[in-house]
């Protein structure tokens, strides 16, 4: 399984991005997916999540400005993110719950990353 994550990039605050995340290889099905993002020398934390019936969650620093979203036929996670801010700049990542064969056992997928960039 691959998560390839992308439109990251340079925003002005204030500005929109974004953010796609699309799952492929041995997939059986998707539970919970999501997105964290780690910022340089801090921690990695949870920026959104978006379960298999829709139930979203949000970091508090993000509610009110970014939208969390799938498309099950494509196996895809998108972060839709307005009034951008400096303190999101970060790498974001794309993070997903699959079962891969139908055994009913899920495991978490991680992708690479994408930068956001917030800066005028």
């Amino acid at each position: 399984v691959q998560l390839q994550a992308s439109g990251g990039g340079l925003v002005q605050p204030g500005g929109s991005l974004r953010l796609s995340c699309a799952a492929s290889g041995a997939i059986f099905s998707i539970n919970a997916m999501g997105w964290y993002r780690q910022a340089p020398g801090k921690r990695r934390e949870l920026v959104a999540t978006i379960n298999g019936g829709g139930g979203t969650y949000y970091a508090d620093s993000v509610k009110g400005r970014f939208i969390i979203s799938r498309d099950n036929a494509k196996n895809t996670v998108y972060l839709q993110m307005k009034s951008l801010k400096p303190e999101d700049t970060a790498v974001y990542f794309c993070n997903a719950a699959i079962d891969q064969y139908g055994s009913g056992s899920y495991r978490d997928f991680w992708g690479k990353g994408t930068q956001v960039t917030v800066s005028s």
